[in-house]
Order: C-alpha cells, then sequence, then structure tokens
C-alpha cells in the first residue's frame, strides 16, 4: 500500500461518523421554540423530557408518537380531518400524560418591541408522510384546528411573543412523517423580514 493510501485509511478511520438523532419518547417538550437573538429568528426543540431544558436542532431529533397514543375518532364531520368515524388515529394530547410526548410551543425567548406587533408568524409549509397531520386544540368536546395538512398546504398562524402553549398533534397513519415549519417576523425598527427557513422536524408513528 502507497504512503498516500495508508495516510487516506487512517484518516477516514479517525473521521467521526455522524451521531444518530436522538428519540425522545415521553414527557415535556416544545417542538417549536422560537427565539430571537442578534437581529435574527432562531427555531429549535426545547427538550424537558430529561428535566433540564436542552435546546436542539431539528435534526438532531426524532420525536416519538407510541402505540399508547391511538385513539379512535369520534363521530362528527369536525372529525374528519382525523380519519373517519371508527377508524384509529394517534394523537399526542394537550394534556401532560404519562408515557407520551406533551408537545407544545413557545416564544418565551422574544423580547417586547424588537418585532412588528410583537408576533410572529408560524407556518407549517410541508408534511411528507403516510397520512395527514394535524395540530388542534379542543373545548367542550369540539376540535379547532390551528393546522391541518389533509386540507392543502401551506397553514399559517400568527403567535405572539412572550406565549408557551400546547395542543393536539394528531397523525392519521402510522410510519415516519417528515413535517417542516418556517418562523418569520418584520423587525420593528426597520420593517426588514427575518426568518427561520424552513426546518424539518421527524415524527415516528409507531403501529
Amino acid at each position: 500500500m502507497s504512503a498516500a493510501a495508508v495516510l487516506l485509511a487512517v484518516g477516514l478511520a479517525l473521521t467521526p461518523s455522524a451521531a444518530a438523532p436522538m428519540t425522545l419518547t415521553s414527557g415535556h417538550v416544545d417542538v417549536l421554540d422560537v427565539d430571537y437573538a442578534s437581529g435574527g429568528l432562531s427555531l429549535t426543540v426545547n427538550d424537558g423530557t430529561g428535566g433540564t431544558e436542552v435546546e436542539r436542532d431539528p435534526a438532531d431529533v426524532v420525536l416519538s408518537v407510541p402505540a399508547a397514543a391511538k385513539v379512535t375518532v369520534p363521530s362528527g364531520a369536525a372529525w374528519s380531518f382525523l380519519g373517519g368515524a371508527g377508524e384509529t388515529a394517534w394523537v399526542l394530547p394537550q394534556a401532560s400524560t404519562a408515557g407520551l410526548l406533551w408537545a407544545g410551543w413557545n416564544t418565551l425567548e422574544i423580547p417586547s418591541g424588537v418585532l412588528q406587533g410583537n408576533s410572529v408568524t408560524v407556518k407549517l409549509s410541508s408534511v411528507s408522510g403516510p397520512g395527514a397531520v394535524s395540530v388542534y386544540t379542543v373545548s367542550a368536546g369540539t376540535p379547532t384546528k390551528l393546522y391541518d395538512s389533509g386540507d392543502g398546504l401551506p397553514d399559517s398562524r400568527t403567535v405572539a411573543r412572550n406565549v408557551h402553549a400546547h395542543a393536539n398533534w394528531g397523525f392519521t397513519r402510522a410510519g415516519t412523517y417528515t413535517v417542516a415549519f418556517e418562523v418569520t417576523g418584520k423587525l420593528a425598527g426597520t420593517g426588514a423580514t427575518v426568518t427561520t427557513g424552513a426546518k424539518a422536524f421527524t415524527f415516528t408513528v409507531l403501529p
């Protein structure tokens, strides 16, 4: 073997392999953690599943939706975004539930006055996977959809700064989903648009 080949082989052996994504299975997680710093916005996963909160790159995280998240779709047209009445859907619930992720979002680290309207626009831009993805709340037994890939995308909502909220995250089929969100705002001082760019989040829904 030539000296060059030996050096190449040694170099390859010493090159660290990419770390496998961390799978989050239960506990508190802000899927969308929106921060502002140095004139820009960032979008990370705020992982609180271990007790101490850690901000993680969405590319480094897999969000698990286990079989325990299965629900039976209620009757009524208002629930049709989850499937037909009596069918199975998978839901990470709005309330903290043992054994499941308690998934939400926050804009707590956006200071007052830096963005027009003290708010951002959170856009669900695309979903790739075996079924539809929805984010919704329920009041008095009636669902209100915040996002729903089943009726077309993109979906956008205005979210105020200093918000920490949770909702139900629904999936209509088992499998792996890639869900892309983007957050934008306008600087109060200049009117310039700032954006996180589209960030992809991976959910694995287990049968």
